[in-house]
C-alpha cells in the first residue's frame, strides 16, 4: 500500500516528499554507479514526487545513456532521487533512493537484485 514519506539529503538542503508502496521490492542494480552507491531504489511518478527544498543547490550527472538524471546534493554530495522516464511507457517518474526516506525500516525492505552491469 502507497504511503507517504518525507527523504533527502543527508545536510537537509534537499527535502522531498513521495508516495511509494515500499511492500513492493526495492531495486539493488549493480551497474557501474548504483553498485558504488549502494542505493535501494524505489520509483514514483513524478506527480507523485514534490521537491520542497534544494532545486537550485544540486549537481546533475548523466552517464550512459543520458537517460536519467542523477541529482546530488552540492553541499553534502548525497543523491537521494534521480529523474527520468519509463522506458515502456514514456512517463516522467522519480527514482527514489530508500536508504534517504525518513523513518524507514531498511532490513524489512524486499530487495530484488538487477544485473544493470550487464544490460
Amino acid at each position: 500500500m502507497k504511503q507517504t514519506y518525507m527523504g533527502g539529503c543527508q545536510c537537509g538542503n534537499v527535502r522531498y516528499e513521495v508516495a511509494l508502496d515500499l511492500d513492493q521490492p526495492v531495486i539493488a542494480c549493480n551497474c557501474s554507479r548504483c553498485g558504488r552507491l549502494g542505493s535501494l531504489l524505489s520509483f514514483a511518478p513524478a506527480n507523485e514526487f514534490k521537491l520542497i527544498s534544494g532545486e537550485g543547490q544540486m549537481t546533475e550527472y548523466l552517464f550512459n545513456k543520458h537517460a536519467i538524471h542523477h541529482l546530488f546534493c552540492a553541499t553534502c554530495g548525497i543523491q537521494s532521487f534521480a529523474r527520468g522516464v519509463n522506458p515502456k511507457t514514456g512517463a516522467e517518474m522519480a527514482a527514489v533512493n530508500a536508504r534517504c526516506l525518513d523513518g524507514v525500516d531498511l532490513d524489512a525492505l524486499k530487495v530484488h537484485k538487477v544485473d544493470g552491469r550487464s544490460a
